[in-house]
This record gives C-alpha cells, sequence and structure tokens, in this order.
C-alpha cells in the first residue's frame, strides 16, 4: 500500500458517525460510462464499499468517457430516507493530491442534488461548487445535507460559449471511487443512532439530528408541530383562512369548520361564504328589506339597506314606516295640516281623515281660497267685513274688522251704543221726558177742554128746560156757581168715554 493510500484511508477515518451508510449495493447510472461494457468502470464501483485503490484501472472507481460536456450519475437509495451527510472519494490515481494532480481540475463546479425522482431539477441543490480551486479542493468531499430523498445525483457541466474560472478542466467527468451516504433508512426517525421517533404531527419526516419538522401535518405548526393553528388560520402549514365563525372564534384547526356556526351574514360549513342577494344575518335566515330603495339589496351582516330605503320608510331595516309628521324620501317631507293632527300617509303625504279647518287639497297644504273658511273651506267670510269677505281661513274673523254698524268677530251683529254714552244718553232721557211732559199737558188740556164742552152743554139743556112750563117745577139756575160746582163734581159719574181714554 502506497504512502498516498495510507493517507487517504487516515483521512477518512477522521470521518466518524454514528449514522448508517445506506447507499452499499444500491442501484446506480451514469452517463458517458469510459469504455462501455467493462465493469472496472461501471456506476455501481461508486457504492461498493472499496477505496484502497484510487485509481482508474483498480476496478473501485467510476470513469466517465473523455470529451463530455456534461457528467451526470445517481444513486438510487430504492425509497425516501432521510439524510445527514454525504462523502465523495475522488480518483486521486494513487498520487499526491493537490494542484499538481491533473484530476483536480475535474472535480472544480460539480454540483450535488437530492430528490424523489432522476430529474436534479426536481430535487433540492445541497451544494455547488463555486468555492474551490485546484489546490484547495479536499480529495474527499463531506457535504451536510439533513434532507429526505430517494436519488442522490452528481452533476457536472462544461458548456460550450461558458467562460469558467482558471483551473476548470475543458470537460466535464464524473471520476470518483466512492460515495457514502449516512442516514436513517426509516424516514421518521432522527437523532445519531436513529432512536428516535419524529413527532406524531410531523407530516411524514423530521430533521435527522433536532427531530424537527420538516412539514406539519395539516392544522399544526411549531418546529415540532406541537401548536395548533390559531389567529384564524387552518389547515396546510396553517395558511388557510377561517371563515366568519360566530363571534369570531377560532374555527377547526384541521378542517377549518365553525363548531359554534356561522356570525350573522356568512353560510356554509366553513363559513367562508357570504349571504346571497336578498338574505342576511346569523346563517343568511333573514331575508332583506322589500323597502329597501333597491329590493331584497342589504348588507348580508347587519341588514342594513343598501342606497337607503324607499319613499315612506326609515330604520336600519327600512323596516318602520315615515311618523312625527313627516313622509317622502328619506322621512324629509312635513305632512300638511291633516284632520285632528293625525299622521298623513307615510309615502304621498296624503290626509286620509281629510283636512284642519281652513285647508284643502288632498295633502292639505293649502290654504282656503280668498272668501272662504272652515271644515273643507265651504263657509263663505262675512260680507260685513271691513273688506268684504277678507276673513281668516281657519276661523272665519274679519281680518281688518267690521263695516260700521255692524260688529262680533265675523261681523254678523248688529252694533249697539256703549253703556259708559253717558252725554248722549242725559240728552236722550231728557229730551224723552220733556216729549213726554208735553204730551201729558196737551192731554190735560185737551181733557179740560173736553169735560167743559160737556157741562157747557148740560147747562144749556137745563136752561131750555126752565123755559118750558111743563118743566119749570125742577128750574134750576144753570148760571150760578153753585150748580156748575155742583155738576163739575159729578162728572166722575159721566158714562160716555173721554178723550183721554180714546187717546190711551
Amino acid at each position: 500500500m502506497t504512502a498516498v493510500t495510507i493517507a487517504a484511508l487516515i483521512f477518512a477515518t477522521d470521518f466518524v458517525f454514528c449514522y448508517e451508510n445506506i447507499a452499499l449495493f444500491k442501484p446506480t447510472w451514469q452517463s458517458n460510462q469510459y469504455n462501455l461494457g467493462n465493469d472496472i468502470f461501471h456506476s455501481s464501483n461508486a457504492v461498493d464499499g472499496l477505496k484502497t485503490d484510487l485509481g482508474a484501472w483498480g476496478g473501485q472507481c467510476v470513469i466517465s468517457a473523455d470529451k463530455q460536456r456534461t457528467a451526470i450519475w445517481w444513486l438510487n437509495l430504492t425509497s425516501v430516507v432521510s439524510i445527514h451527510h454525504i462523502l465523495i472519494y475522488y480518483r486521486t490515481e494513487n498520487e499526491k493530491w493537490g494542484a499538481s494532480n491533473p484530476y483536480t481540475s475535474r472535480f472544480l463546479g460539480f454540483s450535488v442534488y437530492i430528490s424523489n425522482t432522476t430529474d436534479r431539477l426536481d430535487g433540492h441543490l445541497c451544494f455547488h461548487d463555486t468555492i474551490y480551486n485546484r489546490s484547495t479542493i479536499p480529495a474527499v468531499v463531506n457535504i451536510t445535507c439533513p434532507v429526505h430523498g430517494q436519488y442522490v445525483i452528481y452533476y457536472n457541466e462544461r458548456l460550450q460559449n461558458v467562460n469558467y474560472p482558471t483551473g476548470y478542466s475543458q470537460y466535464a467527468f464524473t471520476d470518483f471511487c466512492e460515495v457514502e451516504v449516512y442516514g436513517c433508512v426509516n424516514p421518521m426517525r432522527y437523532g445519531s443512532n436513529c432512536s428516535l421517533l419524529c413527532p406524531v404531527n410531523c407530516r411524514q419526516y423530521c430533521q435527522i439530528q433536532s427531530g424537527n419538522c420538516f412539514q406539519c401535518s395539516p392544522g399544526y405548526k411549531g418546529e415540532h408541530c406541537e401548536q395548533k393553528c390559531n389567529m384564524s388560520k387552518y389547515g396546510e402549514d396553517c395558511r388557510q383562512d377561517c371563515g366568519v365563525c360566530l363571534d369570531y372564534e377560532q374555527c377547526h384547526h384541521i378542517n377549518g369548520t365553525c363548531l359554534e356556526g356561522c356570525d350573522r351574514g356568512y353560510y356554509g360549513q366553513l363559513c367562508i361564504k357570504g349571504c346571497s342577494p336578498g338574505r342576511y344575518g346569523a346563517n343568511c335566515k333573514d331575508t332583506c328589506s322589500e323597502n329597501c330603495s333597491v329590493p331584497r339589496r342589504c348588507n348580508h351582516t347587519t341588514g342594513e339597506c343598501q342606497g337607503g330605503c324607499k319613499s315612506g320608510w326609515k330604520g336600519l331595516l327600512c323596516d318602520k314606516e315615515c311618523d312625527g309628521n313627516q313622509y317622502g324620501p328619506n322621512c324629509g317631507k312635513t305632512c300638511g295640516s291633516c284632520r285632528y293632527l293625525r299622521q298623513c300617509h307615510h309615502v304621498n303625504g296624503s290626509c286620509e281623515d281629510g283636512c284642519n279647518p281652513g285647508y284643502q287639497g288632498e295633502k292639505c297644504n293649502k290654504v282656503c281660497s280668498f272668501g272662504y273658511f272652515g271644515s273643507d273651506c265651504k263657509e263663505e267670510c262675512s260680507a260685513f267685513c271691513k273688506t268684504t269677505r277678507d276673513c281668516h281661513y281657519e276661523t272665519g274673523s274679519c281680518t281688518e274688522g267690521c263695516k260700521s254698524g255692524w260688529q262680533g268677530h265675523d261681523c254678523f251683529q248688529i252694533q249697539e251704543k256703549e253703556e259708559n254714552d253717558w252725554p248722549s244718553r242725559f240728552y236722550g232721557l231728557l229730551a224723552a221726558f220733556c216729549v213726554c211732559v208735553a204730551v201729558i199737558v196737551v192731554l190735560l188740556v185737551v181733557v179740560f177742554l173736553q169735560r167743559r164742552r160737556i157741562i157747557v152743554r148740560k147747562a144749556q139743556k137745563t136752561l131750555k128746560e126752565s123755559k118750558n112750563p111743563q118743566c119749570n117745577t125742577g128750574y134750576v139756575d144753570v148760571m150760578s156757581t153753585e150748580n156748575i160746582k155742583s155738576e163739575y163734581q159729578e162728572l166722575s159719574d159721566i158714562k160716555e168715554p173721554s178723550t183721554y181714554d180714546v187717546i190711551k
């Protein structure tokens, strides 16, 4: 055994691991094998466990053909395993390794991938050499790559029209003698001796050293997937948003269902759906109002009408008629003077029971025409108003008072003289008194003259009888004062009506 071989063995023994080499005797493949058909250069030489002869003709190395632009070799681990690290032993031809060794240039710029297919681009890039040169690249490369996969893929290239760093070979090669892959065959185990099981909520695999999950089962998160999804998230990697659960509670961390049902305005098992047009409220059971400005269009949560209410309606849900003497759009118009001050129609403002006295029209918002007042404006104002028929449209009171000789609020009463007009009353009474006195005097004179006439007539009769002999026995001197007085005293016995009696 040469000194170079001994040195290589000593270098290799520095890598002491408890993980198992899971690459031994697994299927391999390479592109462009040197001297195809000769097993001395076969791709499987890299996993036969032999690395004592690092020369091309020792039957322990993989050798590729000359003048190739790409070089590919892959190892099939036959199932997905948990990988910790990879060791690659380069072909040295058992010579001193370093810048003087011509094979160092062949390995510069190589890449290693872990994939679940033979396509490297489907997998994970573990390492791409951009740092080594012919003096620094080691003969045994240790690549730590704690991932899971089935294929380990070695790749190098020397493409045309690409400028590569100084020291790179002109063509690409797969000249190495052994590839060792250390890890756990069971991808659900971790630890230095693969004795620990991955956390239960890991999805398939965990990190081979720490046990951290590469991916959690749906509904879980955390390094060991020990935490349930929260903050209104659920499902794969806790990336899905919960629906609107009742009172905004957390949905089920795995399937997203709302355990207590949906909040107002949402429905469905996941409550990720808003109410369909025309519905709102808890589980979308309520129907939007017909009185919305756009019928049955409302906020799916609150039921508030979109665009407000139809004319004559108010409220958040447009479920209340206009009141308070208001009507119309947004209840912004004021009712007229309806009878008994009742509310007008909430939509068109009409007074269904008629108008108060003094008003007319369907909405009772017009006062009576000139000359009319009262209920239904059927009563006429007084002709005795100062301005004819100019009266108040409600009460009928003359606006400017009455014409001369008339009084009252409607000027239908004849005016009487005021009691405190004492000069007029005094002189009136005095005149009446004088007239009465004059009448009495005249009557007394008339009575006196009438009675005197009667006395004279009787006296003449008596005188005539005294001249008659047959009647001389009862002669009386009618001219004697005593007889006259006697006749005067007997006037009360006269039966004929007097002039005074006639006048009375």
